[in-house]
């Protein structure tokens, strides 16, 4: 057998690309559909506008190492990729460019907007799926799907009209969150709140009939135009006769009634609080009871609209405010002024304020839904990893509003909703009508708006499949398995989904949901475009490659915790890869003139039997990980048992018996190392899928791709507690005599006599016996004597002990004591000073409440480091004492 060259340096660049086209030629990534249990994941779409991001690196990491995982322990995977049309998103961005050539949405119309949308949306697709590739995703792009497709249009209509026909879709008009910037109505969760310094007025309301009048605070006075009561407490003795009686609206010079309702509480301000039901969530509740008018005070573009005296009529609201303000004051109506931090809600896409707004909208009754998706949770039927999230899935169940599903855009699915412009009657359809079911006329007009992108993602882990078709993907892979999402969108999107499910096809669309956590800088911040501490995966994967991306996310991807990282994080997976590499390639450079044998299991020695104990470990340990959703812990067992105990210790026992051996044990050595070595790449694939495939495709004891395998699973027959026993304290033995040489600053290269005595019990004895020239190699020893008598001279020579046994040292020849001692007491002393030095300053309170955080945490570091000095240098001054 001739040796095999690997390139002498890691470089995946050369291979990472190939490889993924041999996967996607070989139709690796599509289910086999051969009788095996099927296993699926669709994937959260990413929105088409814009590139990926390191949250949707973890995101698909994760689930790619599940799918091979899956694929590879005989499961029919399927991993099902896609796009969102993301419909104020994207209409944001195509606006953005259209206002960078001069042009607008309403130049263009309706239909040429649209047509330019597509194009930024082919675009962004080709990106987005071109960097999944890039970083491995091992998903069926043959069943690719889009928000937007034919496919999923027919599952948005068919769900809003059944919905409809059931009742539970109404349209009215009702107050919203309105973005006058995106032009269009937002649900409840798509609003997010920020605390904003303001003021809060107080402003005279003159009795109608009669000197004096009433104080009432606003934090809006350009909306007080929309006011058509004041209220007060019914129980509130100092209003009770004002109750009935009328102000008037400063401004305006219109009386409004004073009214009475149990909203007001009475200990708050004065006790009265202006109604303006157009523009405030609590003031439109109040305005139903009493039957108030609606005032709507601005137009669509935020501006104040004709229900405003003349002088405020088009002013934006900033504008209008400070017109307000001024003109309050000037007729004698302000009495007061006070700096005043509120939440203010805010768009979640344009960061616009949101203005409460009076509109005609469609909505989808929730109640019903959300007790369903609340009992499946009870129930069992749907498991939070971590568990914590169930808190965040049932408050916002269990507090659940009625869904606004329309907006004022073009770019999304179109209302399926049609007016007859002869009789005016509504038709609401799965198909486009021809003429009115009323009247039968042709004149008719489809709904302007268009339905929130969430009503289309709603649907994605059945309406990908084929619903509300009865497809074969539908029968066999539907329910889908695991989610894995981030906990930004468990309210807009995951609870949404299982309440489509149970509503459509009753039952929950999947049974476990992995919540990610942020990616965020190494200062704890979220990434974005405005702090510039984002980073590209694509960057990541040209600078280290894809393997060292995806083995870094999943080493940090603890449950339940975000993720700190920056660039250089990436060298943890990168410096693994580069360590599988490089053991690799000298183990296959030893090949030359050997021949190829199979692995006699009966000839397996005592370290041979301990290395398929400890990747049978690994094994179990992955599978556990794995199902428990504990990705870090499946990491770091891929990572310990190739680093810790193949290489730091089975590669040099190869290396040993490769040079010492006869040619029958060397060609076995050799049958054993290429089988262990071909299971771990089996073992690892998921996890570093490019630098596994290429190594397994080059050794010469496999066949086919390794994506195609079977993954490791734990194995009875593998199970070598004994020899394991055995190892264990041959380690020990050899750990304790390098600390000795380490901490006596003994060089590596100094060959040192060492007795090695067992207690009564141990056996490992033996093992040292049979293989003293092994353990001699591994401690540079000497000499190697086995004093099972307890009868060995051991003068000049330091003790080291461990479970089942002592072992000496010889020392004395090796180094000059005295001089060490005297090197190590200057060390001590000089180290005194900085802990004393340190500790002062700690004890010093001026220096504790002057200096910044991180000074004072810098000096802690400093006094823990001096003290473990102190403790390691008398301990070795101990060692060096008995020397004398």
């Amino acid at each position: 057998m001739k040796s095999i060259e690997l390139e002498k340096s890691y470089n995946p660049a050369e291979f990472e690309e190939k490889l993924y086209d041999a996967w996607k030629k070989g139709n690796c990534f599509a289910p086999s559909a051969e009788g095996k249990s099927p296993y699926t994941i669709v994937m959260p779409p990413p929105n088409v506008t814009g590139i990926l991001h390191m949250g949707h690196a973890l995101n698909n990491t994760l689930q790619d190492i599940l799918i091979r995982y899956k694929r590879m322990s005989g499961y029919d995977t399927l991993w099902l990729p896609g796009t969102d049309h993301a419909g104020i998103a994207t209409q944001h961005v195509v606006e953005k460019e259209l206002r960078a050539r001069g042009e607008s949405r309403t130049q263009l119309g309706r239909e040429k907007f649209l047509e330019e949308t597509w194009k930024v949306k082919d675009r962004h697709h080709t990106t987005i799926k071109r960097q999944l590739e890039k970083i491995g995703s091992s998903c069926d792009w043959d069943r690719e799907r889009f928000t937007m497709d034919e496919g999923l249009s027919k599952a948005v209509r068919e769900s809003f009209v059944t919905l409809y026909e059931r009742n539970l879709i109404y349209k009215g008009k009702y107050l919203v969150n309105y973005c006058t910037s995106c032009g269009t109505a937002l649900a409840d969760d798509e609003v997010e709140y920020q605390t904003v310094g303001g003021a809060l007025y107080q402003v005279t309301y003159p009795f109608q009939d009669g000197d004096g009048g009433i104080t009432v605070a606003t934090t809006r006075p350009e909306t007080m135009f929309g006011d058509v009561a004041v209220a007060v407490h019914p129980d509130d003795e100092r209003y009770k006769d004002l109750i009935g009686t009328h102000v008037i609206l400063p401004l305006a010079d219109i009386p409004i009634p004073i009214i009475a309702d149990a909203y007001v509480d009475m200990e708050f301000g004065t006790g009265m609080v202006k109604i303006t039901p157009a523009h405030d969530p609590n003031d439109w509740a109040i305005g139903q009871r009493h039957n108030l008018e609606v005032k709507n005070v601005l137009n669509p573009d935020g501006t104040l609209n004709e229900v405003v005296p003349p002088a405020y009529r088009g002013l934006d609201v900033t504008t209008a405010r400070k017109k307000v303000v001024k003109d309050l004051q000037e007729a004698g109506y302000l009495i007061g002024r006070k700096d005043h931090s509120h939440d203010v809600g805010h768009c979640y896409r344009c960061s616009t304020v949101i203005e409460p707004y009076v509109s005609d909208q469609w909505f989808v009754s929730m109640k019903g839904m959300a007790d369903k998706a609340l009992k499946a949770w009870e129930d069992g039927k749907i498991h939070f990893y971590a568990q914590r999230w169930e808190n965040t899935y049932s408050h916002w169940l269990r507090n659940i509003k009625d869904w606004c599903i329309s907006r004022q855009l073009w770019w999304g699915h179109r209302i399926p909703v049609w007016y007859c412009e002869e009789c005016g009657h509504m038709m609401v359809e799965r198909e486009d009508p021809t003429h009115c079911s009323a009247c039968n006329s042709t004149r008719l007009h489809q709904e302007e708006d268009v339905l929130d992108t969430w009503f289309s993602s709603w649907l994605w882990p059945f309406s990908t499949l084929g619903w509300p078709d009865s497809s074969d993907d539908m029968k066999r892979f539907f329910k889908t398995n695991t989610l894995v999402t981030g906990y930004d969108i468990i309210f807009f999107w995951v609870s949404r989904m299982i309440m489509a499910s149970l509503e459509f096809l009753g039952e929950v669309p999947f049974n476990d949901i992995y919540i990610t956590g942020l990616v965020r800088d190494k200062s704890g911040r979220k990434m974005s475009k405005s702090l510039g501490n984002g980073i590209d995966p694509i960057d990541v994967v040209k600078e280290y490659g894809a393997d060292a991306m995806k083995f870094t996310l999943c080493y940090l991807a603890a449950q339940g915790q975000d993720i700190l990282i920056d660039f250089d994080s990436f060298k943890l997976g990168s410096r693994f890869a580069n360590k599988v590499w490089n053991a690799t390639r000298f183990l296959l450079m030893n090949l030359e003139g050997r021949e190829l044998v199979k692995p006699d299991v009966s000839r397996l020695s005592v370290i041979d039997a301990w290395m398929y104990h400890k990747v049978n470990q690994a094994s179990a340990g992955v599978e556990q990980a794995l199902s428990a959703y504990r990705f870090n812990e499946a990491a770091q067992y891929i990572y310990d048992v190739f680093w810790n105990d193949f290489c730091d210790w089975y590669v040099e026992v190869t290396k040993f018996n490769l040079s010492t051996r006869s040619e029958e044990q060397k060609d076995m050595t050799v049958a054993f190392m290429l089988d262990i070595l071909a299971t771990l790449m089996r073992l690892m694939h998921p996890f570093l899928s490019f630098i596994s495939e290429e190594i397994y495709q080059k050794l010469p004891n496999t066949e086919g791709m390794i994506i195609a395998s079977s993954y490791p699973k734990f194995d009875k027959g593998r199970v070598f507690d004994e020899e394991h026993a055995v190892v264990q304290s041959m380690q020990e033995f050899v750990r304790a005599v390098r600390a000795l040489r380490s901490e006596l600053v003994i060089p590596a290269e100094r060959k040192l006599a060492i007795i090695y005595r067992p207690d009564e019990n141990n056996t490992v004895w033996k093992f040292m016996e049979e293989n003293s020239d092994l353990v001699s190699s591994f401690l540079n020893a000497s000499t190697l004597t086995l004093d099972v008598e307890h009868t060995g001279d051991i003068t000049g020579s330091v003790p080291v002990s461990g479970a089942g046994f002592e072992a000496f040292v010889a020392v004395k020849d090796a180094i000059d004591v005295n001089t060490e001692i005297a090197r190590i007491t200057k060390e001590l002393e000089k180290n005194e000073k900085s802990l004393n030095s340190s500790t002062a300053k700690l004890n010093n309170e001026k220096f504790m409440q002057n200096a910044k955080v991180e000074a004072v945490e810098k000096e802690r570091q400093k006094l823990a480091e001096f003290t473990e000095k102190k403790e390691k240098g008398l301990k070795h001054l101990a060692l060096l004492e008995q020397l004398k």
